[in-house]
């Protein structure tokens, strides 16, 4: 087994290589003087089962076009199985026609690596479920539940607490951490009336003294959560907190969250976190290298990986 990094979240490649005492496997992934991507393995991989660990993340097109360089690079030398492992898989939320003449762009990702010379992929909370689909290689999904499930439970002791979906897409996500920890849910009713912009409308359930927690799986503008934690503010929720599998955080996103009623936000490094995330007070890191490493290892073993969430 080899673990290969490109540039995108190199402390989490490195985290995983720790837990499985594994070396990371001595490659170049540089730029020539036209910023064409230039990939370089320089350990010999014939026979080998290799992960390359890789989140397209921003900037997404040069990190995509790493993982598709460095799969190619690995595939012309002869490793056995190419697993491409991508923490947060951008172009997610685009799994859709969301209009006329407007692409699928998560499908063309798909294909992309497939055709690079991936043999699987290992992602953790993808955006919408059905873009398993649209790969034909297999997919593992991991989930970033486990590891909010313990992080609440240490902070939240004993306290009166409640799970609330930010919209009616991520009730199951909700759900799923509610009946985990054995405490309510609510949901929020909001109006998006246009990209980006959304409109909270009602609450459904009653947050009444409850120490609310938002679950989702992407934050970015930070738009909807912000405005959530208001509405839940004003309806009497004891404090609000939210957990949220990847931090996109793009332009005032951290300057929003540092300025809302959000007592704390919680966030995975499926993206290496920029300065203003690691300098705000309020936003704090937990890491799925365990998770991303226990996964590897039961791949590389032709092991359970399902049953990590059993």
């Amino acid at each position: 087994m080899r673990i290969l990094s490109c540039n995108s979240n190199r402390p989490l490649a490195e985290a995983v290589s720790a837990y499985l005492s594994l070396p990371l496997t001595k490659a170049s992934v540089r730029r020539f003087s036209d910023m064409e991507v230039f990939v370089e393995v320089e350990e010999n991989v014939r026979g080998a089962d290799v992960f390359v660990i890789q989140s397209t993340s921003f900037p997404a097109n040069d990190n995509l076009m790493e993982l598709l360089v460095t799969l190619d690079a690995l595939r012309r030398g002869s490793a056995r199985r190419i697993t491409a492992v991508m923490p947060y898989f951008g172009y997610a939320r685009q799994d859709r026609k969301s209009g006329p003449r407007t692409p699928i762009s998560a499908k063309l990702v798909a294909n992309l690596i497939t055709v690079a010379g991936a043999d699987r992929v290992l992602t953790c909370d993808l955006h919408a479920g059905q873009i398993q689909g649209f790969f034909d290689i297999p997919l593992d999904n991991l989930y970033g539940a486990p590891v909010f499930v313990q992080h609440i439970q240490e902070k939240f002791n004993g306290e009166d607490i409640m799970m609330v979906s930010p919209d009616v897409g991520g009730v199951v996500r909700a759900r799923s951490l509610a009946k985990r920890l054995d405490a309510d849910l609510a949901i929020i009713d909001k109006r998006r009336e246009r990209a980006g912009v959304s409109e909270v409308m009602n609450i459904i359930g009653d947050v009444q003294g409850r120490h609310c927690i938002l679950v989702d799986d992407i934050v970015d503008s930070a738009g909807t959560i912000c405005n959530a934690a208001v509405a839940l503010n004003e309806a009497g929720a004891a404090s609000v907190h939210t957990y949220v599998t990847h931090g996109v955080l793009s332009g005032g996103a951290v300057a929003r969250v540092t300025s809302s009623p959000l007592e704390s936000m919680v966030i995975t490094d499926s993206i290496q976190a920029t300065e203003a995330v690691r300098l705000a007070g309020n936003v704090e890191q937990l890491s799925l290298a365990p998770l991303l490493a226990e996964a590897i290892h039961r791949i590389a073993e032709e092991k359970s990986v399902s049953s990590l969430f059993i």
